[in-house]
């Protein structure tokens, strides 16, 4: 995946998007809550570990980044947030969205099965703008593709009396 990865990046270039690749990582020897944790930098990760979280610098950096946002389009936990403590990254950077968008700082939208779990473990779904479970079909309706389940509903709308007279 390298070369797609190169890709992105290279069209984030282009369009003048900034692209944050982490820098350190929360790392263990097995996915299981207890396990003996460490940050390390991401080029460090020892090879009998796996990276579970992102790191505390790399929340740091996304929480600053967050501060010069106005809207955020979240899609996708930022660790094996089913695991303590391996929700630590995306609750911390949940938690920062959360503060933001009630500050009227930060319009935030979040979708995904996922990411709606993390924010609900977090318990912090109530507090950004709009929380949906749709994950692929969220990203579909935001590129502004027509999406079958809300064609269907509208050709039933346009065919159906409404009972109204009208």
């Amino acid at each position: 995946m390298a070369d797609n990865a190169r890709r992105l990046l290279a069209l984030a270039r282009e369009r003048n998007c900034r692209v944050i690749l982490p820098e350190d990582a929360v790392v263990a020897a097995r996915l299981a809550p207890g396990t003996a944790t460490r940050a390390v930098a991401i080029d460090a990760v020892p090879s009998d570990m796996m990276i579970l979280d992102i790191g505390p610098r790399t929340v740091t950096r996304i929480a600053a980044a967050l501060e010069q946002a106005r809207t955020l389009v979240w899609n996708g936990p930022l660790g094996a947030f089913e695991t303590p403590p391996f929700d630590q990254g995306t609750a911390a950077v949940a938690k920062k969205v959360a503060e933001l968008t009630q500050a009227g700082k930060l319009l935030s939208v979040a979708g995904g099965g996922d990411t709606f779990a993390a924010l609900a473990a977090a318990g912090l779904t109530g507090r950004l703008s709009y929380v949906s479970t749709a994950g692929g079909a969220f990203l579909e309706w935001l590129e502004g593709r027509e999406l079958p389940g809300v064609a269907a509903l509208a050709a039933a709308a346009r065919t159906t009396p409404r009972g109204d007279g009208a």
